[in-house]
């Protein structure tokens, strides 16, 4: 049986893989658009939207073993001196970095779909509100209710989450209105 760090290090390498692969995904889409080909367009969506769901998947899986085991044998790996950083994060990562540039720069894209793409973008946005969930619910497992996370030690992470999943739904789902400060 696996150990509770390569359960969560293994997932959280799937979701790395995931995302990279909705990078890709997001590029093509944003391609096809500039073309007007909207065929091909829906296709790279609907993809880049099994990626979305995949990547939340693969969040809840690195969660599945129990608070205990995280404190003692999986959170210690994600500190110094196991890593150089003070505040270890999957901010700082390069998938993080290219997903968010290029979710800004599709923006306006998605606030003036075609009507023929605007059901496979819902399905975009309920894949996102999906792995937005499983992130906050492995977060409040492993105690982000109660206190910070490596990177922001300071304050609540669930906080944090919410904080920034607002910011990026708002990014995919420009002008809809957000229902409340807790739904991720």
């Amino acid at each position: 049986m696996p150990s509770p760090k390569d359960i969560w290090q293994g997932f959280h390498w799937s979701f790395f893989i995931n995302v990279q692969g909705l990078i890709i995904s997001l590029r093509r889409f944003e391609a096809q658009l500039a073309l007007g080909n909207l065929t091909q367009a829906e296709i790279e969506l609907a993809t880049a939207t099994d990626l979305m769901f995949a990547s939340g998947a693969s969040m809840a899986l690195a969660g599945s073993f129990s608070r205990t085991l995280y404190e003692q044998t999986v959170r210690p790996t994600m500190a110094p001196p196991q890593v150089s950083s003070t505040n270890f994060s999957g901010l700082m990562s390069w998938e993080h970095a290219a997903l968010m540039q290029i979710w800004k720069r599709l923006r306006p894209a998605f606030e003036n779909l075609p009507a023929e793409l605007k059901p496979q973008h819902q399905a975009f946005v309920q894949a996102y509100l999906s792995l937005a969930s499983a992130h906050r619910a492995v977060c409040e497992k492993f105690g982000g209710a109660e206190g910070g996370s490596l990177r922001f030690d300071q304050s609540c992470a669930i906080a944090t989450l919410d904080k920034f999943s607002r910011s990026r739904r708002e990014w995919i789902n420009p002008g809809e209105n957000i229902a409340s400060d807790h739904q991720p």
